[in-house]
């Protein structure tokens, strides 16, 4: 079958392509934008590419046309799609009918954390020998890829996110994956271009729990009022709490302030269906936040028969994706991290993080706010706040945000600049920037290539 994706590479469409021709498909495919890494992980594996939208790209004629939700009626492939009458469908049905079928699903969902958490349970499903299938959306760098099929008979862990499915189907995605076990890690307002309001999220992801069996388990965070309000809504399969409550049977210790090592606490069941273990997890990562989707991830991979004991040791050996908290470079004792954090609550969390691992130096923040949630201004009163842990905050005015980020400087709890110009900014990161301090990069984004610059810029500075 020839496959046609458009949207290819998106990091979503992207591991679909990579899904299908793996399945032995012939596959190829559309976007505006063809580039690393994603145009080089799809040549790889022998995908064709076409740079822009034409009903060109559609010869030959492909058996099946995949439509990203990035695309809407307008785009002159998508009206010649439907000019011709090619069979088309969105990304998050295809996957739910050629590769999830017979599967048992683990579909992590939440606000925050879905990429980290979805990585971390297939890593224990791996460390335990199990060859779990994956779609995530990010590269977990303990596989090298974002997506595989894995072993037929094994667990298939998907990263559920709740924004729209396509121009066609307003449905959030993860409503097509029908999981056995679901994983509900935090809940708070985003996507501000297609939801109006908290509860619009909350009725999505009250649809998620409908499509999960009896049978299966629900994996709920304690502690998030939006998550107690979608369970108040009904909720038809077992349900366990992760967190730090003391009733939760999934708890979390922690036994360094950094988080880098912790105890997990299970607690159980009744008599001799009693369940009450514990390990403890010390491993590179840091911040709180981490440690509780630790906790998700290893009550997830146990409800698949992981031992815990044996999870906890494979965590130590956990690398996390590609831009979160990913080191970028070090020069002059000067490092450079990327984190995909672009929400207020995710910028304040990774800071916290890495503000408690920093005993040396200071923490430098900065920070391109360029989400449609971002664009359009909804979160933007949470903004200066966010950034309190840091010892200093670089703001970025991107082109296309309708808005200025100047009245941040003014509410801003720690000292702060604000630039409009990329090599602006980069000069004035080399130029504040000492031995052992951390420029911590936050973007969902490209940035416009600001870590390569950066780094480059401060061996020419400190050489």
């Amino acid at each position: 079958m020839h496959v046609h994706i458009l949207g290819i590479c998106g990091t979503f469409m992207g591991s679909l392509a990579l899904l299908a021709r793996e399945q032995g498909h012939t596959v190829s495919g559309s976007d505006a934008g063809v580039y690393p890494p994603m145009s080089t992980q799809l040549e790889e594996a022998g995908i064709s590419l076409n740079e822009g939208y034409s009903p060109e790209n559609l010869v030959p004629r492909p058996d099946r046309v995949v439509i990203g939700n990035a695309l809407s009626r307008g785009n002159p492939e998508v009206e010649a799609v439907l000019d011709l009458g090619l069979p088309y469908v969105s990304g998050p049905q295809w996957l739910a009918e050629e590769v999830l079928p017979g599967r048992r699903v683990i579909a992590m969902a939440g606000t925050h954390g879905k990429t980290t958490t979805a990585s971390m349970a297939a890593w224990l499903l791996e460390s335990a020998g199990l060859a779990p299938g994956f779609l995530i959306g990010g590269v977990p760098r303990n596989f090298g890829v974002s997506a595989r099929l894995g072993d037929p008979d094994a667990p298939f862990v998907v990263e559920a996110d709740e924004y729209d499915t396509a121009f066609f189907d307003k449905r959030s995605k993860f409503v097509h994956y029908r999981p056995e076990i679901a994983v509900l890690g935090n809940l708070e307002f985003d996507h501000a271009d297609i939801f109006d309001d908290l509860a619009a999220i909350e009725r999505q992801f009250h649809h998620l729990i409908r499509t999960v069996p009896g049978k299966g388990r629900l994996l709920v965070a304690d502690g998030e009022p939006a998550l107690d309000r979608v369970l108040a809504m009904g909720a038809w399969t077992p349900v366990s709490r992760f967190g730090s409550a003391a009733d939760s049977p999934w708890r979390v210790e922690l036994e360094r302030e950094d988080a880098s090592r912790f105890q997990v606490i299970h607690q159980e069941g009744d008599g001799a269906a009693r369940i009450d273990e514990d390990a403890v997890v010390d491993w590179p990562l840091t911040g709180a936040y981490n440690a509780r989707n630790a906790l998700a991830a290893l009550a997830a991979a146990h409800a698949c028969g992981v031992d815990l004991a044996r999870g906890a040791a494979a965590l130590s050996r956990f690398e996390t994706p590609r831009r979160r908290q990913e080191l970028r470079g070090e020069v002059a004792g000067i490092q450079v991290i990327d984190d995909f954090a672009h929400h207020p609550t995710a910028i304040a969390a990774t800071l916290v993080g890495l503000r408690a691992a920093t005993a040396r130096g200071r923490l430098l923040a900065v920070i391109e706010p360029r989400s449609n949630t971002m664009r359009l201004g909804t979160l933007r009163d949470r903004l200066a706040e966010s950034v309190a842990a840091a010892d200093a905050a670089f703001w970025y005015q991107p082109a296309g945000l309708e808005w200025s980020l100047s009245p941040l400087l003014e509410a801003s709890p720690v000292p702060a600049r604000l630039e409009g110009d990329l090599d602006a900014l980069v000069a004035a990161l080399v130029e504040e920037a000492r031995p052992y301090d951390r420029i911590v990069v936050m973007s969902n984004g490209g940035f416009g290539g600001i870590h390569e610059k950066l780094i480059a810029a401060l061996e020419v500075a400190h050489g």
